[in-house]
């Protein structure tokens, strides 16, 4: 190699190593540059498994009882992931977990695409969900530790709205835009199969660009792993638990976050179910095209708009004012789909509203909910308990879905979401069961 080749490869080895410091230095102090895409890619996943794979079964020619039993043993990985969260801590970095589980989700979502057209699609597809479940479970410890570590205290404040926003909007995207395209595509190649196979492509492509894009871009900085030995996490992770079941009021409180949404874990199971089944089967006979519309942007939003109202809500006057007004809030606006269900109304816009309405109820309600969980976690292990809070309310919503199938092809669609109806003395009854201070909500958010 001569010396101006020598001179020019250190003077573009200079040049690439200093942009990348620079890049790296400005990674660090641009919040923007990873949080939008990260809470994105949280969402994402979580979207195709837990909301998108109902609509997808249900094309499929699945009865309600297996489709609300397989995907509400979905669930799972969100219940369990309290028990081996602390060991993301201890194995490699946050950073090192997040770009992990987006190649092995994206991958999975590939390959899943691959095997719908095959004879063993239902075995082969509800496998690769299960291990998308579980990835998508442990990158959600991964974002939340790693936005935690990665921006200093008022950093993690201000953006705390542009992660929920785009967590949303990963929810637009993939329930409302992705599902649309799939009815689109049924109705273009005269194939619900192939429709599908290339939906699932899609998902993939964009969780493994995200993949590409976070490899790059998110902060090296923050690339460290907790240096803890395994014996003290065990010893903490015991005590953790230990000081939760200790806590005062522990089974009021677990029977609260269990029954709370006992009646709308129910509805959000078959709710799309019964958009789609034909008019001759009790459904409204709705295309994949009209119910990514209805669930991906009009509940989407108007569930936003319910949560946004209600945190302004608390904000003013406390938990304690609201948890009344929420919990009627979470309830009464399920009347809507017994109303479609005995009434089959042909006009969309009075559909459109119905779904709009219990959304907005869902959001307002929700957050009384969620602040609640707050408010029984606060002490020395406040994160865990939260996050055991949390498993529980995971739990929650999966056992009433497993069996919401069976219920409704059992009783009809019409007494379904009467019963529906009926399981919302579980949420009054709970909501009467607890104790909050007057103050608080209030309290904190001054």
């Amino acid at each position: 190699m001569s010396r101006e080749q020598v001179v020019l490869v250190s003077r573009l080895s200079f040049t690439v190593n200093h942009y990348k410091k620079m890049s790296n230095k400005g990674k660090k102090h641009s919040p923007w540059a990873w949080v939008p895409s990260l809470y994105f890619a949280e969402g994402f996943p979580y979207v195709a498994v837990m909301l998108v794979a109902a609509i997808f079964y249900k094309r499929m020619g699945l009865s309600n009882t297996d489709i609300a039993l397989y995907t509400g043993w979905l669930n799972l990985p969100w219940v369990i992931k309290p028990l081996w969260s602390p060991f993301v801590d201890i194995i490699k970095s946050k950073r090192w977990w997040i770009i992990a589980m987006q190649l092995l989700i994206g991958t999975a979502l590939a390959a899943l695409a691959l095997t719908i057209p095959t004879t063993f699609f239902f075995q082969a597809t509800f496998a690769l969900f299960f291990l998308i479940a579980f990835s998508s479970a442990t990158h959600d410890i991964a974002c939340d530790g790693f936005y935690m570590i990665a921006l200093e205290d008022h950093e993690q404040a201000a953006f705390i709205g542009i992660r929920n926003t785009f967590y949303r909007i990963a929810m637009i995207v993939g329930q409302g835009g992705l599902v649309m395209l799939a009815g689109y595509f049924e109705t273009e190649l005269g194939s619900i199969v192939n429709a599908w196979s290339i939906i699932f492509f899609v998902f993939a492509a964009i969780v493994l660009l995200l993949f590409i894009f976070h490899k790059i871009i998110l902060p090296k900085e923050a690339d460290r792993s907790t240096q803890l030995e395994v014996k003290k996490i065990f010893e903490d992770f015991g005590e953790t638990f230990v000081s939760y079941f200790k806590k005062g009021q522990i089974w009021v409180a677990l029977f609260f976050i269990f029954a709370y949404r006992f009646a709308e874990a129910q509805l959000n199971a078959i709710g799309k179910l019964f958009m789609l089944d034909p008019i001759s089967k009790g459904g409204l006979g709705l295309t994949t095209e009209n119910v990514g519309f209805l669930y991906g942007a009009i509940a989407v939003v108007f569930l936003l708009l319910g949560g946004i109202i209600g945190g302004i809500a608390i904000a003013k006057k406390g938990l304690k004012f609201w948890l009344w007004p929420m919990a009627l809030a979470i309830t009464l606006p399920n009347i809507t789909y017994w109303y479609l269900a005995y009434s089959h109304p042909d006009n969309f816009y009075v559909i459109t509203s119905c779904v709009a309405l219990e959304q907005f109820g869902y959001g307002f309600g929700f957050t009384s909910f969620m602040m609640y969980l707050i408010y029984f976690s606060e002490g020395k292990f406040k994160t865990a308990h939260y996050a055991i809070s949390t498993g529980v309310m995971a739990l929650g919503m999966m056992l009433p879905t497993m069996v919401a199938g069976k219920l409704q092809e059992w009783m009809g669609y019409t007494n379904f979401f009467g019963w529906v109806m009926f399981s919302c003395v579980f949420t009054f009854i709970a909501v009467s069961m607890i104790k909050v201070e007057s103050s608080y909500g209030k309290k904190i958010s001054d």
